[in-house]
């Protein structure tokens, strides 16, 4: 994601700790007797550039008794979840790393299934400071962060030119207002103006979520408490549904999910586009992209000045069950390090957790889009610290669902979510 996170990366903005699953200290304080060495299998998501395995190949060479075994999780988000909690609850030692989507890590640390990292394993310091947040639960690093990110908005640079536009969108206002200008060309004609990923699923959470932080709310407080039917997370919804009603998003949009919205806007069917930084390579792929050369990447706008996207990320966290628990620790410490990040940002297009990356001269030459990306994750809100997160996205996409289909007005919506979220919350 995300970056693409595969398929998303979801949220809302809290801090929400569960009193139900583990001990009041944040879960165990050290390694479950298994502190030992040797071969490691680590179960991540689909290696789609072969860099990691590369990466892996450059470890066993040094470590030929400590080698470790990549086994790919499926694509699918749940899924991958899915496959990952049922080895736990059985307590296998199937895995001894894990890549955990940054919205797992309160799951998997409150239920004693990772171990928090010891002091000093990794550099903090380096890594993007909201990168880092969404590996801690209770105030300690349970995962080390590996891939991170935050939605951006791509736009046509050739059509907004055309419509004498000469700057990306800030606002949602200033959005609308440039699509209607573009409409007015000849080459702005047919072109739909805006989309994001509305289907009921988790990137509905993330779209939600950023359009009430974009409005100036939360979805949850500082306490833990929901604030959805608050004026400025109302605005946020109402902005989302008056944009299907009035076309500023297309009535198809309401199943798009990543890939259905980066080919319409990479087959040159929409003026703006909110996604994660991965369809940046696509996009400008001369090989069946049409708008290669042809777009710009921004922040995304919100209501009265630039909004405030949702932070992903994919971390690394060593299973509570592994036999070889120094190894895996070790070879987290090696994967998520400055010269290893360097190597793996300089083979691919997934935006990485090290810092520096996004002020690199070279880095920014081969992938543009990172100091806005960066200025995107400056303030993005990072994703719950939360046990029962999927229950939360399940009630966000409910309710959100029947608001953008119509079948229930904004207000009559946001009171029924209030609802169900501090269900969840108590």
């Amino acid at each position: 994601m995300t970056i693409r996170l595969l398929p998303a990366a979801a949220a809302l903005s809290l801090l929400l700790a569960s009193a139900a699953c583990g001990d009041s200290s944040g879960g165990p304080s050290s390694p479950a007797g298994n502190d030992g060495r040797g071969p490691v299998t680590v179960a991540t998501g689909k290696d789609l550039t072969q860099t990691v395995q590369r990466l892996v190949a450059a470890w066993n060479d040094g470590h030929p008794k400590e080698r470790v075994r990549l086994v790919e999780l499926p694509e699918d988000g749940d899924q991958a979840r899915q496959q990952l909690v049922q080895n736990m609850q059985i307590k296998s030692d199937a895995y001894d790393v894990v890549r955990l989507d940054a919205v797992w890590t309160a799951e998997f640390a409150a239920r004693r299934w990772i171990l928090p990292l010891p002091d000093g394993l990794v550099d903090a310091s380096s890594f993007v400071p909201a990168a880092l947040e969404t590996g801690k639960y209770r105030g300690r690093l349970y995962a080390a962060p590996w891939l991170t990110g935050t939605g951006v908005l791509y736009y046509r640079e050739d059509l907004l030119a055309k419509a004498g536009v000469k700057r990306p969108p800030k606002t949602w206002a200033e959005l609308r207002d440039a699509c209607a200008k573009v409409r007015r060309t000849p080459d702005g004609e047919g072109v739909d103006c805006y989309a994001g990923q509305y289907g009921k699923y988790e990137g509905l959470t993330v779209n939600y979520s950023e359009a009430v932080q974009s409005a100036g709310g939360e979805v949850f407080d500082s306490s833990g408490r929901p604030r959805v039917n608050t004026p400025q997370a109302k605005a946020g919804l109402r902005f989302l549904v008056d944009a299907f009603e009035n076309g500023t998003i297309p009535q198809k949009a309401i199943t798009f999910k990543e890939e259905e919205g980066r080919r319409a806007f990479q087959e040159g069917h929409l003026v703006f586009h909110r996604n994660w930084a991965y369809v940046y390579a696509l996009a400008a792929g001369k090989d069946g992209s049409k708008v290669a050369g042809k777009f710009g990447v921004a922040p995304i706008p919100g209501e009265g000045g630039p909004g405030s996207g949702t932070l992903g990320g994919n971390n690394l966290a060593v299973s509570a069950f592994s036999k070889h628990q120094a190894t895996a620790r070790d070879f987290i410490a090696h994967i998520v390090s400055p010269a290893v990040q360097n190597e793996y940002g300089r083979a691919q297009s997934f935006p990485l957790s090290l810092a520096a990356l996004y002020g690199d001269p070279e880095m920014i030459k081969r992938y543009p889009y990172l100091p806005v990306l960066r200025q995107g994750m400056d303030k993005a809100r990072p994703r719950p610290v939360v046990v029962r997160y999927n229950e939360v996205s399940a009630a966000v996409q409910e309710h959100v669902t029947a608001a953008l289909t119509g079948r229930k007005p904004v207000d009559r919506a946001a009171e029924d979510l209030q609802k169900a979220l501090a269900a969840l919350a108590d």
